[in-house]
């Protein structure tokens, strides 16, 4: 018998206060005490996004926020610039191919991040670009890019930035206002510790005078629908109402920890199973790496499949493996929400003995030390 530990990049991990909060009886959405709700969770929200802007709750997946932040800034025809490095990136080039988008692709190897000097050159080569379009934690690639960088660069110009914050948002620093990023999107399955099921993106000034500008080919994923809604607390659908509910208490959680603490240690636990890692032998796959979710090569002569179903199998602990040309190569471990020093150290034990068992010269033990000094670190 195991005890199964859940360590993949999303969904993540949801504390239990949060779970009790879902069970409890579903109750009506159009009253006076959801909107009391709505208010609490929608304030919470911009801290966590750390802007004044009103931030726009969805109910579904965080590819509804990124459908809405390509189908409500891009007209038919115009120039946007989707940066592809990794699987999530690829999401921005198809959805502004599925909205009549002219789409030009940055492509950059996976593994490596995108510069504030790539973009500027992109932007000086076609000053027609409406939208930028980045990663901010490709979660594919577990590689983080220097957002606050880009977003100056771009703030020079007349285009939007849009950045999939998707597995940074709640985990690593993003500061939207500060840094001036015109529309960050997240989902609340990652480090908002909830389950899969509500969408969120918040919008600059910037970006809502050229969302009133651009004639939007979508319904359901129309901003302007939130605005309006949210002036009066309420949304302009059927919400997922049981989710807000939760998430209050999720973020609520969050804010008694304090954002900077959160980040701080999501990125002493990454680099406790980076050091680990590389303590038995093994490498970092990213160049750039993430500190919300980490890739490490599995080692030589031992299929990243098998090493993450090994993982799983035998040791209880469910992480993710590679996706597209990254299959067999990689196994990735999330450092979001709801874990601990402890909960680390499993990581890197498991990652030991499953690679032990499948026939890597492992040391027993080094890994586990080695991360052991990262997280006593003051």
């Amino acid at each position: 018998m195991y005890k199964p530990r859940l360590f993949a990049p999303g969904p993540t991990v949801v504390p239990p206060e949060t779970l009790l909060e879902l069970a409890r009886p579903v109750t009506h959405h159009r009253t006076a005490e959801f909107r009391d709700t709505f208010k609490q969770v929608t304030e919470l929200l911009q801290y966590v996004f750390q802007t004044k802007r009103p931030v726009y709750t969805m109910t579904g997946s965080g590819s509804l926020a990124m459908e809405a932040s390509v189908a409500n800034v891009v007209a038919p025809g115009e120039k946007m610039l989707a940066v592809v490095g990794g699987k999530f990136g690829e999401r921005w080039q198809k959805l502004g191919l599925a909205f009549g988008a002219n789409v030009i692709t940055m492509t950059i190897p996976w593994g490596t991040a995108v510069t504030a000097d790539q973009i500027a050159a992109a932007l000086k080569k076609d000053p027609d670009i409406v939208a930028v379009y980045v990663t901010h934690s490709e979660t594919s690639t577990a590689t983080a890019i220097d957002l606050k960088a880009i977003a100056a660069v771009v703030a020079k110009t007349p285009a939007v930035l849009v950045s999939d914050c998707i597995t940074s948002i709640g985990a690593m620093e993003m500061r939207m206002d500060d840094w001036g990023i015109d529309i960050p999107v997240t989902g609340s399955q990652k480090a908002l510790m909830l389950p899969p099921g509500l969408a969120f993106l918040s919008c600059s000034e910037k970006a809502m005078a050229k969302i009133a500008k651009t004639k939007a080919h979508v319904f359901y994923a129309k901003i302007p629908a939130y605005e309006k809604s949210l002036a009066d607390w309420d949304t302009p659908y059927t919400p997922a109402n049981t989710l807000i509910l939760a998430l209050r208490t999720s973020l609520n959680m969050i804010k008694a920890e304090g954002l900077e603490k959160v980040w701080t240690e999501t990125a002493k636990r990454a680099k406790a199973v980076r050091e680990g890692s590389k303590a038995i032998g093994l490498k970092v796959f990213s160049q750039s790496p993430s500190d919300s979710v980490t890739a490490i090569l599995a080692p030589d002569g031992v299929d990243g499949e098998n090493l993450y179903k090994t993982l799983y199998k035998s040791y209880g602990l469910r992480l993710a493996g590679g996706q597209d040309s990254l299959k067999g190569k990689v196994v990735r471990f999330s450092h979001m929400g709801y874990v601990d020093a402890f909960d680390t150290l499993a990581q890197v034990a498991g990652l030991e003995m499953a690679c032990r068992d499948l026939g890597a010269k492992i040391e027993i033990g080094a890994g586990v030390a080695a991360a052991q000094k990262v997280l006593a670190s003051s």
